[in-house]
């Protein structure tokens, strides 16, 4: 099972729902070593959303000398981009890769060349010659408190075998560290490290809750791992989106998103997604590969509560059920004769040729141990209708591992209340 198998209650809607494939990347300026050596795993981005026309500044002052912001909104992105923009860090990926140098050889003999005619001839070889540390990623963060912690996607900071460096806009590095990885989200906390002796520019974190479409908004990020702090304005075009992101094989489902049409490009992944009033709503996470300006945002409120955890424990935890299920709507009723239009329907896609089928029910899980079974539906957890807008992974997202739920059941024609206890799921680097 690999990790974006996931077997919580944020599990895939496979082939069933209609996800948009999403092209997750490093986000990344990728260097030579990993186009060379196939490690392109994230190769897209993604993007966000922002604040209503109600929440626009007025100008009260000439934002730079000799310039005056012609309208109100273009003095609020102007004022949100220099207040807020040296908040906004590049992270740079390098790893120790393999060198490889050309030689010429003759060919082999078998031993018997008497007149050394072998000789002659010279064929080019390839061998290691050792290895070298090389930049093969780059993406955006942004510092959310003044000690230097700062907020990224997972997929940004995935490889454990490589360093990470953190680039402020004034052109400072420092080394860096991943605290904690979200185990059902593309979020990761990363710390810059060592004595630095200084305060870092820190952004302000809004509410994701009442966004509005049509709402204006402000991107910043280290576009194409090259061009850092590059600003793109747009709107929020979507919301509640749902997608199935990957690349490089590997594919996760993402939930509750924010789309945007503000322009995001590689690198961007990680980076702040602002309102008018320079609050920080959401984090820049992947972009469709086939359209124009169609990106998607993780909302700031879930990045909220993994900053919570890793300030106290050290981790980010999710509560635990242990199900692979696919939320349902009228056509997925219709395709599989369902006997309701809403729901958690309990099933996994066909598996790959040649793999064995993944079990609908994870052994020794919650759910197990509450006697859910393979094509049950969960209808209700706790009262609380499940459907398109209210999956089963925002539902239990709301409770901690340990808490005890009643999920309401629908097993053929009879219905069920059953009892669950969530398990912790956790990921800590």
């Amino acid at each position: 099972m690999s990790m974006y198998n996931l077997n919580l209650s944020e599990s895939k809607a496979k082939n069933f729902k209609s996800t948009l494939f999403v092209v997750l990347a490093l986000a990344a300026g990728f260097g030579l070593g990993v186009v060379s050596f196939g490690q392109d795993f994230w190769a897209k981005q993604f993007n966000f959303a922002g604040a209503p026309k109600s929440e626009i500044a007025q100008p009260k002052e000439v934002v730079a000398p000799g310039y005056a912001a012609q309208t109100s909104q273009e003095d609020a992105v102007i004022k949100t981009v220099k207040d807020y923009s040296p908040a906004v860090v590049s992270i740079i990926i390098t790893k120790n890769m393999p060198v490889y140098e050309q030689y010429y050889s003759a060919p082999s003999n078998n031993g018997f060349d008497p007149f050394g005619f072998w000789d002659n001839f010279q064929v080019p070889q390839v061998r290691q010659k050792g290895t070298q540390e090389r930049e093969v990623g780059a993406g955006s963060g942004f510092v959310v408190s003044e000690d230097g912690m700062i907020l990224t996607n997972k997929h940004v900071v995935s490889d454990a075998a490589a360093e990470y460096t953190v680039i402020t806009s004034d052109g400072k590095e420092y080394p860096a560290k991943v605290l904690a990885a979200d185990p059902a989200q593309d979020i990761a906390v990363v710390k810059i490290t060592g004595d630095v002796g200084q305060k870092f520019a820190a952004v302000k974190l809004g509410d994701s809750t009442n966004l509005q479409i049509g709402q204006s908004v402000i991107a910043i990020g280290n576009t194409l791992g090259e061009f850092d702090n590059t600003v793109s304005v747009g709107v929020i075009s979507g919301l509640q989106r749902s997608i199935t992101a990957g690349g490089g094989g590997t594919s996760e489902t993402l939930e509750n998103l924010i789309q945007t049409d503000a322009a995001i490009n590689e690198g961007n992944s990680g980076g702040p997604l602002l309102n008018l009033k320079g609050e920080v709503i959401g984090i820049n996470t992947a972009i469709a590969s086939n359209a124009q300006n169609v990106g998607f945002v993780i909302p700031i409120n879930s990045a909220k509560r993994d900053l919570e955890q890793v300030k106290a424990a050290g981790k980010i935890v999710y509560p635990y059920l242990g199900i692979y299920y696919t939320m349902i709507n009228d056509k997925i009723q219709k395709a599989n004769n369902l006997p309701v239009n809403y729901g958690a329907w309990i099933s996994v896609g066909d598996s790959a040729a040649g793999q064995t089928k993944t079990a609908a029910v994870v052994a020794g899980s919650p759910a197990q141990k509450a006697g859910l079974k393979e094509k049950d539906i969960i209808l209700e957890i706790n009262g609380e209708k499940l459907g398109q807008k209210n999956s089963l992974a925002q539902a239990i997202a709301k409770y901690n591992p340990g808490d005890k739920v009643t999920l309401k059941v629908r097993r053929g024609e009879n219905q069920l209340d059953l009892e669950a206890t969530l398990a912790d799921r956790s990921e800590q680097n």
